[in-house]
């Protein structure tokens, strides 16, 4: 779903919050008790939903068959891994 653009000036109080403003939370659907993360990506900050979060990440991985194990995956690259450097030694 895409968003139309939405911008505005945030200003942090003494107490170090920040209100969202309403055109912000309407065009995010940001509600009273919307849980966001934060993270710092690049000098920016960054608040998303767990909705967002959870869309990125499966766009993301949505060409891996539903039928493949990444655990697996890792864990046979992990051994592989282990056994080149026992080899080396």
């Amino acid at each position: 779903m895409e968003l139309a653009l939405a911008s505005a000036t945030l200003r942090v109080d003494r107490q170090g919050r920040l209100v969202v403003p309403v055109a912000l939370r309407l065009a995010l659907d940001i509600h009273p008790g919307t849980e966001l993360q934060a993270r710092v990506e690049d000098g920016r900050l960054v608040l998303e939903t767990r909705g967002s979060i959870l869309r990125r990440l499966r766009s993301k991985f949505a060409k891996v068959p539903r039928t493949k194990k990444l655990a697996d995956t890792l864990i046979a690259e992990r051994r592989a891994e282990a056994k080149r450097e026992a080899e080396e030694s």
